[in-house]
């Protein structure tokens, strides 16, 4: 849907409204959205002024609304909106954004259940909008590399799928991300969950079985913050995901075991830590580079830690593709990177994960084509 003086059919910048300058804002969308080509930051949300004072520093044309509903309401102004705010606004933000004829790109978790994010998958159909959900580590470093070696064919037919999302912080931080509110949608299994259930979806298809373990380590933890995912794929493939915040000895990011050759890599890609520290695409250094000693290894019959396999170079991460797929599909040139349905699919892994951990069961969901919400359990 695009409206008479769109900057699909002018040629002009797409502009962007960015809902919540925290953490996700300003450290991840704001910058990758000033990176691209064709967009360009139009306004922020945010009431806090330490925040706005920082956004106006870094963005000096940038424009502010205290709430979302100025934005709905100059909607003829804006070409997409950026919801990055907490999650338990995500739904309702997004359904707003949508019914004032916006396009969305929606952090991740799009929802905290299945069935609401593919409610606004319909309510984006219906309306001819873009909705797209921001799974950026699918341009991590690693992740690119592994696929590269999967449409290789350099492991042979893959078994098992090892990914390690795993953090050493034995304090609690406080904030909405820890609170055990379920209204919140917080926990390791909705947040670092998110990701490594998508990254496996995405290599080795849709799920057949789900099996959980959710602890609460930490003193005074309310939200799950030391979690075990295995996922059986219809494909056959097994996927042992982890995700952690009392890891004190942290395991490899990748191990993959084929019929041919393994693959096993440490070290997280490094774009969040650039970000971070205030690095942005585009400037004079590489982007999403890692030093040689921190590439994975490809081998057979010896442990990578005593020399076993061959160094294979890892590809730079590339957040910025992210950005750069929403403004073609913008303009009608391209697909949408990351759908509202792809995000349900994970969301019915990480509802069924959740049941697993709750009830000591494995959930089977139904293949691929049908619902795939889940239809039978079996007792661990």
């Amino acid at each position: 849907m695009t409206s008479p003086t769109s900057p699909e059919t002018s040629g002009s910048p797409l502009r962007v409204g960015l809902v919540g300058y925290g953490l996700a804002g300003s450290v991840f969308h704001a910058p990758l959205i000033t990176a691209t080509d064709g967009l360009v930051l139009d306004t922020v949300v945010t009431r806090d002024e330490e925040r706005r004072a920082e956004a106006r520093a870094a963005y000096p044309d940038v424009r502010f609304a205290a709430s979302p509903d100025e934005l709905w309401q100059r909607a003829d102004e804006l070409d997409l909106i950026v919801i990055a705010s907490p999650n338990r606004t995500h739904v309702p933000l997004a359904k707003a954004a949508l019914e004032a004829g916006l396009p969305v790109v929606v952090d991740k978790p799009v929802a905290g259940t299945a069935a609401e994010a593919r409610e606004l998958a319909a309510l984006a159909e219906e309306r001819g909008l873009l909705l797209s959900v921001f799974q950026n580590r699918r341009w991590d470093n690693d992740f690119l590399t592994l696929r590269a070696l999967l449409a290789d064919g350099a492991l042979g037919e893959v078994q098992r799928f090892e990914s390690r999302y795993e953090r050493w912080r034995p304090q609690l931080k406080g904030g909405w991300r820890e609170s055990g509110d379920p209204r919140e949608i917080g926990g390791l299994l909705y947040d670092l969950g998110s990701h490594v259930v998508d990254q496996a979806l995405t290599l080795f298809g849709p799920a057949a079985r789900v099996y959980a373990e959710t602890d609460l380590r930490r003193p005074g933890a309310a939200a799950d913050d030391d979690t075990f995912v295995a996922i059986t794929h219809t494909s056959g493939v097994r996927s042992h995901l982890y995700v952690s915040a009392t890891t004190a000895q942290l395991g490899p990011r990748f191990r993959v075991l084929g019929s041919a050759a393994g693959f096993v890599k440490h070290g997280l890609d490094p774009q969040e830590a650039a970000l971070r520290e205030g690095a942005r695409p585009g400037g004079d250094a590489p982007w999403g580079e890692e030093p040689e000693e921190l590439w994975g290894r490809l081998g057979a019959g010896e442990s990578p830690l005593t020399g076993g396999g061959t160094p294979v170079r890892t590809l730079p991460g590339d957040y910025p593709a992210y950005y750069a797929a929403v403004a073609d599909a913008l303009r009608g040139k391209g697909d949408n990177p990351v759908t509202a349905l792809q995000a349900a699919e994970a969301l019915d892994v990480l509802e069924a994960a959740r049941r697993s951990a709750r009830e000591g069961i494995t959930v089977t969901l139904r293949p691929a084509g049908a619902s795939a919400h889940a239809s039978e359990e079996q007792s661990v």
